[in-house]
């Protein structure tokens, strides 16, 4: 069996046992919506503040949801036994961690494209960009995200664990990717912080896009997403371990 069918094997393995839990697909659908609904409503009577915030709000809210998913999934995952078992035949940890990597993307996937075209066509925020250049960027997120997810997974003992980092990693990047305020204004000292956040970029890389920025022209901050990516991924099988 080639390396290919190994990693398409273990994500059909998880597509099926995700699909099993109705609980958790229909939260992938609902909990979006509702997040997002609260948002548009609160700032029905202040659409310019949402219209700025919007970008900020749908990369936070993707990076977020898709971290829980994953998080939670993959340790689910590993307190059943389940990697023990794939590890103790011939696959490889690059294979298990890809394995994992495309299945839980499908999902999360799902959960992004709620979260971009209900804050868009629902809420009804002004857009001057290309729909497709911003789906281009969140999707680069989500792989970030899903592979922050494995990689911290592999660090908790429970589900309660995984809730427990976002107020560490996830919250801090709220505070200096530029949301409340720009980054340029932040003191000196959370510059250098907020340049190792990914949230940072993706931000930077919605904002412009959905202000009718091209593509090409947040090609850095793509760059610097995708290399997120990559380290986390390496970083996520490296923690790894055979029991």
């Amino acid at each position: 069996m080639s390396l290919f069918d190994r990693i398409i094997g273990i994500t059909s393995i998880i597509v099926k046992q995700l699909l099993r839990d109705h609980r958790s697909i229909a939260l992938i659908f609902i909990a979006p919506m509702i997040v997002m609904s609260l948002i548009g409503f609160s700032f029905q009577d202040q659409p310019e503040t949402l219209n700025r915030t919007a970008p900020a709000i749908i990369a936070t809210m993707s990076l977020v949801f898709v971290f829980m998913l994953t998080g939670v999934s993959f340790l689910r995952e590993r307190l059943e036994g389940t990697l023990d078992r794939l590890l103790v035949t011939d696959t490889t940890k690059i294979e298990l961690v890809f394995g994992y990597l495309f299945g839980f993307l499908l999902f999360a996937l799902i959960q992004s494209t709620i979260i971009l075209f209900f804050t868009v066509y629902v809420v009804s925020i002004d857009y001057s960009g290309r729909i497709i250049d911003a789906y281009i960027i969140l999707i680069i997120l989500t792989i970030t995200s899903v592979s922050l997810g494995i990689f911290i997974s592999t660090f908790a003992k429970n589900e309660f664990q995984i809730i427990q980092f976002i107020p560490v990693l996830i919250s801090p990047q709220i505070f200096l990717s530029g949301i409340f305020i720009s980054v340029e204004q932040l003191p000196w000292y959370f510059k250098p912080l907020s340049a190792i956040a990914p949230l940072t970029y993706a931000n930077r890389a919605l904002r412009n896009i959905m202000s009718g920025y091209k593509i090409e022209e947040v090609i850095i901050e793509i760059g610097v997403l995708l290399l997120f990516a990559f380290i986390l991924l390496i970083l996520a099988i490296m923690s790894i371990k055979r029991n």
